[in-house]
């Protein structure tokens, strides 16, 4: 297997790169330099790349993130609340959801979901991210009264919230069309949504993951009818389960036109799948355990290539991948660290064995580590603060974190070992 921190630590020219791929993989590289749009089937041979190849694709990658967005490295500062785990839909690759009358069943209360935001704000974040279970009780404007609650309490935070999957299970309930539901949130105080529940945008996998409960088009549908009534949305995919190279690159090349058409997406999420604790990794035969090192290189590299022009930011999932691993990805086409992500609670339902919480001076330690200008943003990617001369103040966790231990102390190590070379 190769060793990822010294390919990234001691990677050759770029023309010695392009020099050394296969030259279909060399033709294909020199076209994204050149700044054309590459095809599926251009994106699904990148995704196979190996050796010199994967080599290329990286520095190819990293070029192009260095022509697009410069040396910043963004990140916000968010606090996740999850309102309800209650969710009758089963996913198979979700452990979050239990029944209603489970023993560890939860619903907060109006007040407790603005009490949390307003905490929050108090403690320097700029967003709340609210998602929930699909509550077979949730009243039809439940989403409505969220909504109004935080901005009651907190008017001046940016309320990111409800997936596609939420929307269409509002929509189902209050029998309200959708453009007139979409424009109901927002006046509520919407301010954008996640594009979670994408999954893989294909029937065949979905129908797998999800029994096509939201189906592709569905969820495309969904995304447009938000673009359209002014709410920006960011896309993602989860990868390394069932899925393979061909349904990475269509998944791409579908985010891709719908942007070419909305605008609307603010940045691109590959959202690597955590298996342990799932249905799906312990009933499926054909069921990974996630994403290998080289698989989510290859995902923030080809999403760089295929969706350069269209959406500029690619985030690293660091609740998924872990620290070190985001701090890879920085040199592979990655642009955004995402969010501090208070009590994040649906990845760690899954299995995930990395921390709750992330501080600011965390984050700009990471992103000094990798060479980059740390600065962080808020959810619509407007700076906040530009940290490359000095430090944020410390903010305290809101949260203990889970594991008691420093989420980045790989990074001693790592200056360590490239002092020594």
């Amino acid at each position: 297997m190769q060793d990822f921190p010294s390919l990234i630590d001691r990677k050759p020219t770029l023309e010695a790169s392009l020099a050394e791929a296969s030259l279909p993989l060399a033709r294909i590289l020199d076209a994204a330099l050149a700044g054309r749009e590459l095809t599926r089937t251009e994106g699904e041979k990148l995704f196979k790349a190996e050796g010199s190849d994967l080599v290329a694709l990286l520095h190819v990658a990293d070029t192009i993130r260095s022509q697009r967005v410069g040396d910043k490295v963004t990140f916000v500062v968010v606090r996740n609340i999850n309102f309800t785990n209650v969710c009758y839909m089963a996913c198979q690759f979700c452990n979050f959801g239990v029944r209603k009358d489970a023993a560890g069943a939860e619903w907060l209360s109006l007040d407790e979901v603005a009490r949390r935001a307003e905490e929050a704000w108090n403690r320097g974040g700029t967003e709340v991210c609210i998602q929930g279970g699909l509550h077979p009780d949730l009243p039809p404007n439940y989403y409505v009264q969220i909504l109004e609650a935080v901005k009651r309490r907190v008017p001046d935070i940016h309320v990111h919230a409800f997936s596609p999957f939420e929307i269409w299970y509002g929509v189902r309930k209050s029998r309200i069309p959708l453009a007139i539901y979409l424009a109901g949130l927002k006046q509520a105080g919407l301010g954008s949504m996640p594009g979670t529940a994408a999954e893989i945008l294909d029937r065949e996998i979905r129908l797998q993951l999800t029994r096509n409960k939201l189906s592709a088009d569905e969820w495309e549908n969904i995304i447009r009818a938000a673009h359209n009534a002014g709410i920006r949305t960011t896309a993602t995919i989860m990868y390394g389960h069932i899925d393979g190279p061909a349904h990475w690159a269509a998944h791409i090349a579908r985010i891709r036109a719908i942007q070419k058409d909305t605008g609307g997406f603010t940045e691109f999420v590959p959202l690597g799948f955590i298996h342990d604790q799932t249905r799906l990794y312990r009933d499926h035969p054909a069921a990974r355990p996630g994403p290998t090192t080289g698989e989510s290189l290859r995902m923030h590299a080809v999403a760089r290539l295929m969706l350069a022009g269209h959406i500029d930011n690619i985030q690293v999932s660091w609740v998924k991948l872990g620290p070190e691993m985001a701090h890879l990805m920085l040199h592979c086409g990655a642009n955004d660290l995402g969010g501090t992500l208070m009590n994040e609670s649906i990845s760690r339902a899954a299995g995930a064995s990395h921390g709750q919480e992330i501080t600011p001076s965390e984050m700009v330690r990471i992103i000094r580590a990798a060479g980059r200008m740390p600065v962080q943003r808020n959810t619509l990617y407007d700076m906040v603060e530009d940290f490359s001369g000095h430090d944020p103040a410390e903010i305290a966790p809101l949260v203990e974190r889970s594991h008691r231990t420093n989420p980045v102390a790989f990074l001693s190590g790592r200056a360590a070992a490239m002092a020594a070379r």
